[in-house]
């Protein structure tokens, strides 16, 4: 890439390397043309207005590539199914969510091309839940030219690895609800914890194929499990009785189900007696009482990956303790926070 001074009327093709700034007097005052711009045969009338018959320009070699076109390939090489990529600014473009769901972020292929020199692409966290239109990940090279190599470079990772930001919508099912406990069973007290489950499963586009109560007797615990796996249950959510006190039957009812428990006490606050078990490829989730106080928990952590058809195991559990500490908000703002972002 070679700086030099040319007349305007011969700019055509070539690169302002700075802003060029414009003043009408009593008007506009500004950048007329931006750092990068490539300038076209219209723009020549204008500059010679601005009293440039002469100004510095970017020639580039034949394997440079200007900054904006290497910022549309890089976008285009790292974006999966369900992103779209905007147009670039300075080179930067941004990728967004073209649906909601769960965003996936392939990182060692992010790792991969940030060693790369002259170019950045950051993201979002991996397995952070999203909606339709938000951004996901930026991405631009340093210099107003990059060279080719550089770019195919990445386009060859992403090739290789495959895509770097990926949107994983929910996939719809039918849940089933066992809300434990002698005094809800008995109508002593009245079951908030069944309605605080069922808009949880609404609202990933889930619906809620059976609610039913059992005693804080296993065997009958297992039986309700049981069914609502013969039902057709997609998911299984056990609510209640998940503590170590001697009458908290519930995990004994799970495994009596014949479910295999992948992970029983979890390094997350609050969701540390959370149970995860599948009953052949049904997942079993216990939910201890914190899923009925406090608004966010470990469950919120865990449903978007059950719903994008993802099946966790203990190791995914134990993962999250890195950033599984919720800070109690007074205004909560999750997922936009740090609760569940290290172990992704």
């Amino acid at each position: 890439m070679k700086v030099q001074m040319v007349k305007v009327e011969e700019a055509v093709g070539m690169v302002i390397p700075h802003d060029m700034t414009k003043i009408e007097k009593g008007g506009f005052k500004g950048p007329c043309f931006r750092k990068g711009h490539v300038i076209r045969d219209k723009d020549v009338p204008e500059l010679l207005s601005m009293g440039k018959s002469r100004i510095y320009v970017l020639d580039f070699e034949v394997d440079e590539i200007h900054e904006d076109e290497a910022g549309v390939r890089l976008g285009a090489a790292a974006a999966g199914e369900g992103v779209t990529c905007s147009e670039p600014r300075e080179s930067r473009v941004n990728l967004h969510a073209a649906r909601t769901g769960l965003l996936k972020i392939n990182v060692p292929a992010l790792k991969k091309i940030n060693r790369l020199p002259e170019v950045i692409f950051s993201t979002l966290t991996n397995n952070t839940p999203v909606i339709e239109g938000d951004l996901l990940a930026g991405t631009k090279v340093i210099p107003l030219a990059v060279k080719e190599e550089v770019i195919g470079a990445v386009e060859a990772i992403c090739m290789d690895l495959g895509k770097i930001v990926e949107v994983i919508p929910y996939q719809p099912m039918d849940v089933g609800i066992v809300v434990t406990g002698a005094e809800v069973f008995s109508g002593r007290i009245q079951d908030k914890f069944g309605p605080v489950l069922q808009q949880k499963v609404e609202s990933y586009g889930s619906r809620v194929l059976h609610a039913d109560y059992a005693l804080d007797d296993p065997e009958v615990i297992a039986q309700k499990i049981s069914a609502m796996v013969a039902a057709g249950a997609g998911l299984v959510l056990v609510s209640g009785g998940m503590s170590v006190d001697p009458d908290d039957v519930t995990p004994q009812g799970i495994r009596l189900s014949g479910a295999f428990v992948e992970k029983y006490g979890a390094p997350v606050l609050p969701g540390a007696m959370f149970l995860l078990a599948y009953h052949g490829d049904v997942p079993i989730i216990g939910i201890p009482a914190c899923g009925m106080y406090f608004r966010i928990t470990l469950l919120d952590l865990i449903l978007p990956r059950i719903f994008a058809g993802e099946r966790m195991d203990g190791d995914d559990i134990v993962e999250m303790a890195h950033g599984g500490l919720c800070r109690g908000c007074t205004e909560c703002h999750f997922p936009r926070c740090s609760f569940g972002q290290g172990g992704r």
